[in-house]
C-alpha cells in the first residue's frame, strides 16, 4: 500500500489515500454526516480488499470501521449506512439486522431505515431447490439505506439551511426509495452506487456547508454529491487507482459549477 497521503484537495472536495481502520487523517468529532456504502463481502473484485472473509471476520471488520466512523462525527451526526437486506452468497445471512445490531452496540442510535429498490439491479445468485418446497431460496432485490445518529437527532449545529424542496421531502420521507442502480462498465468501479443516493441522504439530513464523509470513497459519489449540494465532500480510499477515478470524476463533474461552488460562506448563505 502506497504511504497515506492527501490524494487531491480543493475548496469543495478531500480525497484521502488511507484506511478507514489506521488514518489519522480525519479528526473526532468533524463530520456532520456519513453517507456509505462498505464492501458487501461476495467477492468482488476490488484492487485492494480482500472481499471474501469469513462471516464472523466480516462483522468484526464491520465494527472497526463503524467505530471510528462513531468517533468522527459531531454529537448531532448522522450515518447513513447502504448495505444489503440479506445475502446467499457463502451461506444465508441477515447482513442489514447484523449490522444494525453492532452499531448499537457501538453507541449509534437506530433513527430509520430507508429501503431502496433498485429497478436494474437483481440480486439472485441461486434458487435454491427449483420449484420445490425442498430447500428454496428468497432473497429480495433491494438494499438498505440504516439511518443513524450519534446522540441526538435533533441538529443543532451547522448553518441551519436546507436546502430539500417541498416536493422532494415529501416524496422522500416514504421509506422506499426507487431508482437504477449504477453501471460498473460506465464508471470503471466494480461496485458503484448512483448519485441519486448520496444526493438525497445529504439533501434530507444535512444542512449546506456541512461536512459529508464517505470512508470507503471507491468512485468518489459521496464526494461528488456533496461539491454540487455545496457541501464539504471528504472521501477515503485505500486504492490509488480509485483515488485516481474519484479525482477525474470530481473535477469532470464539478467543473462547470466551480465558480459557484468555490463561493465564500457568507455569500452562499446569501444565495440560498
Amino acid at each position: 500500500m502506497a504511504r497515506p497521503k492527501i490524494y487531491f484537495e480543493n475548496n469543495y472536495a478531500r480525497l484521502i489515500q488511507d484506511d478507514v481502520i489506521s488514518t489519522s487523517f480525519v479528526e473526532d468529532g468533524s463530520i456532520d454526516l456519513v453517507v456509505t456504502s462498505p464492501p458487501y463481502n461476495v467477492d468482488i473484485q476490488y484492487n485492494s480488499h480482500k472481499d471474501d472473509l469469513s462471516y464472523d471476520e466480516y462483522l468484526e471488520f464491520s465494527r472497526k470501521w463503524m467505530s471510528r466512523c462513531y468517533d468522527w462525527l459531531r454529537d448531532d451526526g448522522r450515518f447513513c449506512l447502504n448495505v444489503p437486506l440479506d445475502k446467499n452468497k457463502g451461506g444465508q445471512q441477515s447482513v442489514g439486522a447484523d449490522i444494525t445490531t453492532i452499531a448499537k452496540q457501538i453507541g449509534f442510535q437506530y433513527h430509520s431505515t430507508i429501503i431502496w429498490n433498485e429497478g436494474n439491479i437483481s440480486r439472485r445468485t441461486a434458487w435454491g431447490s427449483w420449484m420445490s418446497a425442498s430447500a428454496p431460496f428468497v432473497i429480495a432485490p433491494v438494499e438498505l439505506i440504516i439511518v443513524l445518529y450519534k446522540k441526538s437527532w435533533k441538529k443543532i449545529s451547522g448553518s441551519k439551511i436546507s436546502d430539500v424542496t417541498r416536493d422532494e421531502f415529501m416524496a422522500w420521507t416514504n421509506g422506499v426509495w426507487t431508482f437504477n442502480g449504477e453501471s460498473k462498465k460506465k464508471i470503471g468501479h466494480p461496485a458503484p452506487f448512483p448519485l441519486e443516493l448520496p444526493r438525497r441522504c445529504i439533501k434530507m439530513f444535512s444542512y449546506v456547508g456541512d461536512t459529508i464523509l464517505d470512508p470507503f470513497s471507491g468512485s468518489g459519489s459521496t464526494v461528488i454529491a456533496a461539491a454540487l449540494n455545496k457541501r464539504k465532500g471528504v472521501g477515503l480510499e485505500i486504492d490509488k487507482k480509485y483515488c485516481e477515478l474519484s479525482k477525474k470524476r470530481i473535477v469532470d463533474t464539478t467543473s462547470a459549477v466551480q465558480e459557484e461552488l468555490s463561493m465564500p460562506d457568507e455569500e452562499a448563505s446569501q444565495t440560498s
